[in-house]
């Protein structure tokens, strides 16, 4: 049986309260206690970070299933951040089921936006009811194969007219989807850094389409997860970190930057110091006014905020 929102919402209420009122703890999913050394600007925004709630029913044949990760949790890595804004991604855990992420919109006090996961079946009116909700772009997610960009033209299309954008997360794809992208007439987000591949970086097939896709005026690349691509590894990830920096400079005003929290492609165990990320920032870019467009400014015109 499928529950509206507001059924799940009724379902889940007093679970959520108990939860709100515990002690502001170490954040879970996060390495570390302390803050990071950067101070983001006031009105910052993680780009993409997902909540997950076993109480929702995972997709069939879907393989990555985190634990339980709540915005109460996910509140605690933001007091130690020092970023009160989020944009809540719906995973590849769920499919097209986007209720844990509108429950997420609904407690945050309008301190997000959403990203959902829709078909091409999906009725005007439905994409009326998610905008009303605070959802701003729709993704797909290569991850779960080639059958995810089906139906992208078409639906880019109508949530183009609505202002939103189209995200992607390419895997090692991207070179084999960019004219695809290149095609669509509206706005795009690519996930980490579109996966460039370590150690080739500046000069894959992938770095080019990023550049490619930035040039076209209508393309935003979301600088998150460093260590899905990265060789050199903690603390800095170097190798990544070149790319990030040499696209801030080709393009800061296109730049976002987002937590990836709770990890969920990290075992528990070896989850990253949410801190030390933030603070990579000041690597990549050591100019405080191109931070605080990659923080605030870029992302508060994408999202609406």
């Amino acid at each position: 049986m499928t529950l509206s929102r507001r059924q799940f919402l009724l379902a889940t209420g007093a679970l959520g309260a108990v939860a709100s009122m515990g002690t502001m703890a170490d954040a879970p999913f996060s390495k570390g206690d302390a803050p990071p050394r950067l101070t983001p600007p006031e009105g910052s925004i993680d780009c993409h970070m997902h909540l997950y709630d076993s109480r929702i029913p995972a997709a069939s044949g879907a393989t990555l299933l985190p634990p339980n990760a709540s915005l109460q949790d996910y509140r605690r890595l933001q007091e130690r951040l020092g970023i009160r804004r989020m944009v809540i991604v719906t995973p590849s855990t769920y499919g097209t089921d986007n209720r844990v992420m509108l429950e997420g919109l609904l407690r945050s006090g309008g301190d997000a936006r959403g990203v959902a996961v829709v078909s091409s079946a999906i009725t005007d009116t439905q994409l009326a009811e998610l905008h009303q909700a605070g959802v701003r772009g729709i993704r797909f997610n290569l991850s779960v194969g080639n059958q995810a960009l089906d139906g992208l033209e078409s639906l880019a299309a109508r949530v183009g007219e609505m202002g939103w954008n189209v995200q992607v997360a390419p895997g090692p794809l991207l070179p084999e989807i960019a004219p695809r992208l290149l095609a669509l007439p509206g706005k795009i987000v690519i996930d980490h850094m579109g996966h460039v591949p370590q150690p080739l970086a500046l000069k894959s097939p992938a770095f080019a389409a990023l550049v490619r896709l930035l040039d076209t005026d209508r393309a935003w690349i979301k600088l998150s997860a460093p260590y899905l691509r990265s060789k050199t590894g903690a603390p800095l990830f170097e190798d990544v970190g070149r790319v990030a920096s040499t696209l801030i400079s080709h393009r800061p005003d296109r730049m976002l930057w987002g937590s990836d929290w709770p990890h969920p492609t990290l075992p528990v165990k070896q989850k990253p110091d949410d801190a030390l990320i933030l603070d990579l920032l000041m690597h990549w870019a050591p100019k405080e006014q191109t931070r605080a467009l990659i923080l605030r400014d870029n992302p508060a015109q994408l999202y609406f905020f």
